[in-house]
């Protein structure tokens, strides 16, 4: 078994598209509709495979933001997505240009063979970048 994709609600489904795709590299692979929802959606690839769906539905809701990591954790649920990145400093400062609201700044991380930061998206989704230099959980 593998991860085949993350889905996103979002809000605005073209705006968020694009600013994965300028600020990830990802390509916008396929676009459908369920008309009898209400609903468009997309996926984006990124050059790794690794796939997300954004989903944009007439009448949703945002849910209630977090402004940090820390307080993300006091909601049961996801709470955000995470890239390993080689040059923490760099992601962060191009993702910063990209747009994306800065939440935490590069940072020393609780595994000390790590260092992480977070930023928002447009919709203010918490997005993880880590430095790590081995496998998760070592």
């Amino acid at each position: 078994m593998r991860l085949d994709h993350i889905g996103l609600s979002v809000r605005d489904l073209d705006a968020m598209a694009a600013w994965y795709q300028r600020a990830f590299g990802f390509e916008r692979t396929g676009d459908f509709a369920v008309a009898a929802l209400g609903l468009r959606g997309t996926f984006l690839t990124g050059p790794d495979g690794l796939a997300i769906e954004l989903l944009e539905r007439s009448g949703s809701i945002p849910p209630e933001r977090v402004m940090d990591a820390a307080d993300a954790m006091l909601t049961h649920g996801w709470g955000h997505l995470c890239f390993r990145v080689a040059n923490l400093e760099a992601e962060f400062a191009r993702l910063v240009e990209a747009g994306a609201t800065i939440v935490n700044p590069p940072a020393a991380s609780p595994d000390p063979a790590s260092r992480f930061a977070y930023v928002g998206d447009l919709e203010g989704n918490l997005i993880e970048l880590v430095d790590r230099k081995g496998p998760v959980g070592t």
